[in-house]
């Protein structure tokens, strides 16, 4: 039960974290370039996530 609750106040965080760089994002690129700063975006975080589940699958067949 503990998990689904942690769970959903991830998504929650990540909600918020998503937001708020979308807003750096859309200050840092003007009106015409906003679909490539959204471009960029999700291959900034394309990125992160795959480097975060790598470092996490090598954790994970650590402790096995």
């Amino acid at each position: 039960m503990s998990t689904l609750i942690l769970g959903g106040f991830g998504l929650v965080a990540a909600l918020a974290w998503n937001d708020a760089i979308q807003g750096l994002f859309n200050s840092l690129f003007t009106k015409g370039g906003g679909l490539v700063g959204k471009f960029i975006y999700a291959l900034i975080v394309t990125f992160i996530v795959v480097i975060v589940s790598l470092q996490l699958r090598k954790v994970s067949e650590k402790k096995e």
